[in-house]
This record gives C-alpha cells, structure tokens and sequence, in this order.
C-alpha cells in the first residue's frame, strides 16, 4: 500500500492518518509519479523517474519515439504492467499531452498528463 499524493503533499484520511491506496489506484499514482519525477535527480535512486522532461529540447519527428522509449525506460521495473502504446501530442506553449495506454494483470488502462 501506497501513501496518497495529491499536488505533491500527502492527503489525510480525517481522522490524521494518512490516506493509503491500494489496487490500481496505488499503481496510477505510482506510474503518475514515475513518470513526472525527473531521472537521475534521486541520489540514493538514479533508475527512478524518466526522461520526458527533456521532449521540447528534441526536433518534432524524434519526439513520439522518444517519449515511448523514456516511458517504457521508467516503468521497466512494474513487472505486471505492460506498455502498449504511447502518443504525445503538441497542446502548444511548449507543453504536450502525454498518452499511455497500459494493461495491467489484463485489464487495459489509459493515462494522460500533460508535461513541458
């Protein structure tokens, strides 16, 4: 079980515990974050976050690829998760749509966030 995030603080049940995920919420919140936190800005955890910071520095034709491989490279570790498709789309002022379409333990799921 996962402690609940919301816009980067940890959320309390109520009663001053902390909230707790668990199923796929718990593996939502832990792709979101995998995916959002920059690679190797951890110290003590280099492998931990991706690359998709880096998709306005890269010309148009190499980003889709690009942000696939930063995907796939970020999630390599959820071993009953499997990525199977990725589509990142220019939503214009430097930011793009990042859509990710998973299955997990044969259920399909899609995520959406939007990145710089």
């Amino acid at each position: 079980m996962e402690l609940k995030i919301k816009n980067g603080d940890y959320v309390l049940d109520g009663k001053g515990s902390l909230q707790r995920l668990s199923g796929s919420a718990e593996l939502v919140q832990r792709v979101l974050y995998k995916l959002t936190a920059r690679r190797e800005k951890f110290p003590f955890i280099p492998q931990l976050g991706s690359e998709l910071y880096q998709m306005g520095g890269l010309v148009a034709r190499e980003r889709n690829s690009a942000a696939e491989q930063a995907v796939r490279e970020a999630l390599k570790d959820e071993t009953e998760l499997e990525v199977t498709a990725v589509q990142l789309t220019e939503s214009g002022d430097g930011l793009y749509v990042l859509t990710v379409h998973l299955n997990y333990r044969g259920q399909d799921m899609e995520l959406s966030l939007t990145i710089q």
